[in-house]
């Protein structure tokens, strides 16, 4: 059995805690426009955005872990990922267990620091019931074509709980448009990444977008996706307010959607990882940057 460091390691790469980036800016962006509220400061509390950070790596990696083990016997049949951790016995299926416990527990006493530190009780109330949803996307694809964007909701579910975690008086519809746009842009960039496995979908049975409805209606799909997205973000500064840099930080957003969008044909998916991985990873973390700078440059404390 390999060591307990090496275990760690190939779980790590098996969760790819790497990915966070998709999440974890919007939930940064929503602490921070949360932040605005809070009497007499503006922005968030170092301590919150630290238990946030803990929350979301943790959440993130429960709902991966699980993934990953209720998905083994396909991954083994599937060429793309036979080579994962798991279904290559590189780790095994105990310490995907005791791994998957760990972060929840962590998970757990992150969202109990809200309470113990700043008397928030709604993230410890809502732990147990955010798990169970994040991981039912697992389960999705095997019975409805739209599990991407419940892995979309799913995902969107953190900016919601990070404002909700700083300052839950202040939630509202920012909150909600903040969600749904996060929801869009998720599902949007799934899609495109299901291509990939159209045929090996369709042998298993398994539901998805590209392998029921064919790549070109499914990418059409994605691209009205992030058409919303776009749309989103452009009510979220209006209503929640925000300015210029943030504007600037859209309008770059929308550019690099459309180069996502115009990097995959029907056929050919040579450029998938490029769209999935790199140009998502930029999107969330630029837009992240400019509504924090914009937050913090027009920093007004509540009186």
């Amino acid at each position: 059995m390999s060591s307990i460091p090496a275990s760690v390691r190939t779980w790590a790469d098996m969760v790819k805690l790497s990915h966070s980036v998709f999440a974890l800016p919007f939930a940064l962006m929503a602490a921070f426009l949360a932040g605005r509220g809070i009497e007499g400061r503006g922005w968030p509390y170092p301590g919150q955005l630290a238990l946030i950070l803990v929350c979301m790596v943790a959440a993130r990696s429960v709902a991966m872990t699980f993934n990953r083990i209720v998905d083994a016997q396909i991954d083994a049949r599937n060429p793309r990922t036979a080579q994962r951790p798991l279904p290559a016995g590189r780790l095994s299926f105990a310490a995907a267990w005791l791994m998957l416990g760990l972060a929840t527990l962590t998970f757990g006493l992150a969202c109990l620091g809200f309470h113990l530190f700043y008397a928030n009780t709604w993230p410890i109330l809502l732990s147990g019931p955010v798990l169970i949803y994040i991981c039912g996307y697992s389960l999705t694809k095997r019975f409805t074509r739209w599990s991407h964007y419940y892995l979309g909701s799913a995902i969107a579910l953190a900016p919601v709980a990070a404002w909700l975690a700083v300052h839950p008086d202040s939630i509202g519809l920012p909150a909600v448009i903040l969600m749904i746009t996060v929801t869009c842009w998720i599902a949007g960039f799934d899609i495109i990444y299901a291509c990939q496995d159209i045929d090996v979908d369709r042998k298993e049975g398994l539901f998805s977008l590209p392998s029921r409805m064919g790549p070109v209606k499914a990418l059409w799909v994605a691209r009205a996706s992030h058409v919303m997205t776009i749309v989103g973000l452009i009510a979220l500064g209006l209503i929640a307010p925000l300015g210029w840099l943030y504007a600037t930080g859209v309008a770059a957003a929308a550019l690099l959607l459309i180069i996502e969008n115009a990097l995959v044909r029907p056929g050919d998916y040579s450029k998938v990882n490029i769209a999935f991985f790199t140009i998502n990873g930029v999107v969330s973390v630029l837009l992240a940057i400019t509504a924090i700078a914009d937050v913090l440059l027009n920093l007004s404390p509540a009186a």
